[in-house]
């Protein structure tokens, strides 16, 4: 949205129109969260770049690793996330409408998702870790779970965030907190054919 939809909103930041924030002026929501999902995406981006280096000395020993994964879980996880990002944006378009109780719903919907995903993730840790895999059993579990259990993390924040937001349900409120959550969403798109998928 440009800034000139916000501008006499009274939920509108009164720094952003005063002072403003360049090209972040013009995204959804307060421009702090955008300077945050770009350091997270600066992180997880050096993270994969690392993955993809340390799989470069051990093609093999990472496939062998990869193939003991369970596609299906992972599968499921990311039509769980993709789907709870579709509540978030039903979530924007409620709110940007001031059907606020109606926004609250998406984002406990989208919210609930974002908790079964962390379900579907603890069972799928588990089996990993009875089957003997650990963070220090291969360059590709350290990277595994250092890199999921991080994503992880990420969710739990998100599910925070959705709750915080959802207690004003603002435009620019919703707009903030689901940006954070569709950045979750787009991390995972990454990881998961990075970790389970690539040959």
């Amino acid at each position: 949205m440009s800034e000139a939809f916000y501008a006499n909103r009274p939920d509108y930041p009164a720094a952003k129109v005063e002072t403003g924030w360049g090209p972040l002026s013009a995204l959804p929501g307060n421009p702090l969260m955008w300077v945050m999902i770009a350091s997270e995406l600066a992180v997880f981006g050096l993270a994969l770049l690392g993955y993809a280096g340390a799989r470069a000395r051990d093609p093999l020993g990472f496939v062998a690793a990869q193939d003991t994964l369970d596609r299906l879980a992972g599968t499921i996880n990311t039509a769980i996330l993709l789907t709870s990002g579709l509540f978030a944006a039903l979530a924007n378009d409620a709110a940007r409408l001031n059907r606020r109780n109606l926004a609250r719903k998406f984002l406990g919907a989208a919210g609930a998702l974002g908790i079964a995903f962390l379900v579907v993730k603890g069972f799928e840790y588990a089996r990993e870790f009875a089957a003997g895999a650990d963070i220090d059993s291969s360059p590709f579990f350290t990277l595994y779970f250092l890199v999921t259990g991080f994503h992880a993390l990420h969710v739990v924040l998100g599910l925070i965030i959705l709750a915080i937001v959802a207690k004003s349900a603002s435009p620019m409120a919703v707009e903030t907190g689901t940006a954070f959550w569709h950045m979750v969403d787009l991390i995972w798109v990454i990881v998961f054919p990075c970790f389970y998928l690539l040959r």
